[in-house]
């Protein structure tokens, strides 16, 4: 008798197969045109319906290794399916309320880029001795206030989360002369949430013009974080409009490149859309402690 499989989907929920949990819409992550391996002679991927159970709060190394090569194969995957250049999506992995171990753990199995929305746990990482020779780039994913600018100025190489002036000015005052300058991206509130941060679209071509004052300032690109959907059609609405914001942006001259955008529950609409950075933590680490 043939065992039931579990297809892997990152874009929509669960449905049930068999009185199992399963996800549609993407293919697994055997090998192409392989069936895969018997789920006995698995490794648990990040997306098996046992990394969902809600008392796994840490991995093994063995675990981060294998769920950073199914995310990077799915990336991979998601480019094709959408005729994305091979490599023109990166993987952010946030690593947000995450002890500096898993970030170790991570970087080891090649991880290089990770991402931060806390300031005072992000410190404890920086200065982690496995972390501090490792090379690593530090993104700032958060909002940030101006009164905690320096830390970002100084430690940081990416903010993705801009969308004040004041606090333009005092990164560009604070970053060091011998550091290259920070690059930024512009926050967009496209669904106009009073509990999100980020500037309303029309907002945006003024702001980045004002941005030209801040040499220590490169204006990479937009971010976004949209009200979450469930239905690939309607999650890809509003990275299409950031998408075509950025190349409004483009045609008055800006030198972006960036679209920040997607998460787990979304990755797909925004690789289809033209992400080139997707913003992934529980798929890679589990879910918040």
């Amino acid at each position: 008798m043939s065992r039931s499989r579990t297809r892997i989907s990152i874009v929509q929920g669960y449905r049930a197969t068999n009185g199992r949990p399963k996800r549609a819409g993407l293919p697994n992550l055997g090998a192409a045109g392989t069936e895969p391996a018997p789920e006995s002679a698995r490794t648990p991927g990040p997306f098996s319906p046992s990394w969902h159970h809600p008392t796994l709060s840490g991995l093994t190394m063995s675990e981060i290794a294998s769920r950073l090569h199914a995310l990077n194969q799915q990336i991979a995957e998601l480019e094709a399916r959408h005729d994305r250049p091979r490599g023109s999506v990166k993987l952010l992995a946030v690593s947000k309320t995450k002890p500096a171990s898993m970030v170790a753990e991570a970087h080891a199995a090649g991880q290089t880029a990770f991402g931060e929305n806390h300031l005072q746990d992000a410190l404890g990482k920086l200065d982690d001795p496995r972390l501090t020779a490792a090379g690593l780039e530090w993104h700032f994913i958060g909002p940030l206030q101006s009164n905690k600018t320096r830390l970002v100025a100084e430690r940081f190489q990416w903010l993705h989360s801009l969308d004040r002036l004041k606090v333009a000015r005092r990164l560009d005052e604070q970053r060091p002369e011998h550091l290259a300058p920070l690059d930024v991206c512009i926050q967009v509130n496209l669904s106009g949430e009073a509990s999100k941060s980020g500037l309303a679209p029309e907002e945006v071509p003024d702001f980045a013009g004002a941005l030209q004052a801040f040499p220590r300032l490169r204006l990479r690109g937009l971010m976004s974080i949209p009200a979450p959907e469930t239905d690939l059609d309607a999650q890809r609405t509003p990275f299409r409009r950031l998408r075509e914001m950025l190349e409004e942006l483009r045609r008055a001259g800006s030198d972006v490149d960036t679209l920040s955008m997607g998460m787990t529950a979304d990755m797909e609409a925004a690789i289809a859309e033209g992400a080139t950075w997707v913003r992934i933590g529980t798929a890679l680490f589990g879910h918040r402690d």
